[in-house]
């Protein structure tokens, strides 16, 4: 069966999770865990990402993310390349460490934020790793130490998930804390890994009997978390994002064609569009150039990156540039 497409947009809340191949260890030790820590607390920032919940388990992890301009992708690739490639160094092992591909997903904020958060950071009280929900106060690799006001971490936006506790710190970190302990008798809570809202009305026996009453209108994707609206309006989007991209190649647009179509708007040779340097018109250039071609031909910024010899951030700079670049100056890639 083929993969399902990823589902991404800028402010996006994923629930991200992580396996080490054949269930075997991801983290070894400490160093492992530190190395991966250090890796995730520069990539965060630097692609916009917000992070509101993280678990580190011997052989899995989990992860609150909200997507930001340079999306997920981007951070999980850096993130999970750069760590295996160390891992397999320092252990001296080869081939693959993690299992397939991340899984991500999208998750309703409004309906399932606090509870996606209980969930990854009771993780380790679940998987035994500490006994007592006490350890887990203080327990250094996984978030809730962090909300609680026990562990620093730059990186992982507490407030934000604080504030829906309430107003003020400590009250809210009281509050915080309760509904994580009322969490523990519930167990491991399958619903909350995905499925949309064929699991979030009570699995398939409650659909069944949903529809045999004749509302045949659900929606149901393992990639989202939500109520039947929330579903079909990612699907929606997804679907058309890619009829975009299909519309567009239908029409003969690949990237020299949108070169092209840049050159002409800038009275500029196609050349200068890879020339070096910071001059003006020639930036302004290949950043419409490199929104156009990431927003709506879907390539990506790693393969303009080679293409132009630059830097995987330098191209995501240029593609934020370009889209502002095209909306104030309402340029079109098509006329």
């Amino acid at each position: 069966m083929p993969r399902s497409a990823r589902l991404d947009a800028p402010g996006i809340l994923h629930h991200v999770i992580i396996r080490g191949i054949e269930r075997r260890k991801i983290f070894r030790d400490d160093k492992d865990r530190h190395d991966f820590l250090e890796r995730l607390g520069k990539l965060v920032p630097e692609t916009k990402t917000a992070c509101y919940a993280w678990a580190l388990l011997p052989n899995h992890a989990h992860f609150l993310f909200r997507s930001g301009d340079s999306g997920l992708p981007t951070l999980m690739r850096r993130l999970l390349t750069g760590y295996a490639v160390r891992f397999n160094r320092r252990h001296k092992r080869h081939g693959q460490l993690f299992q397939n591909r991340y899984k991500s997903i999208i998750c309703q904020e409004d309906r399932y934020l606090k509870e996606v958060v209980r969930y990854i950071h009771l993780n380790p009280l679940r998987a035994e790793v500490v006994s007592f929900i006490s350890e887990l106060d203080t327990y250094n690799y996984c978030g809730h130490s962090v909300l609680m006001g026990n562990i620093k971490c730059e990186w992982q936006d507490a407030e934000y998930v604080l504030s829906f506790f309430g107003s003020r710190v400590a009250e809210a970190q009281k509050r915080y804390r309760a509904y994580v302990e009322a969490g523990i008798e519930q167990g491991r809570r399958p619903e909350l890994i995905g499925g949309g809202v064929i699991r979030s009305v009570g699995g398939w026996a409650e659909v069944k009997r949903i529809r045999l009453m004749g509302q045949d209108r659900l929606k149901g994707d393992e990639r989202i978390l939500g109520e039947s609206d929330f579903v079909m309006d990612v699907l929606s989007q997804a679907d058309e994002t890619q009829s975009r991209h299909y519309e567009l190649k239908q029409l003969g647009y690949d990237l020299e064609r949108v070169q092209q179509r840049v050159a002409e708007i800038y009275g500029i040779d196609e050349g200068e569009l890879y020339r070096k340097g910071r001059q003006k018109v020639r930036r302004e250039a290949r950043s419409l150039l490199f929104f156009w071609a990431v927003r709506e031909l879907g390539i990506s910024g790693t393969s303009l990156a080679q293409r132009f010899g630059m830097s995987q951030p330098g191209v995501v700079y240029s593609v934020i540039n370009g889209e502002k670049i095209a909306r104030e100056k309402n340029y079109r890639l098509l006329d």
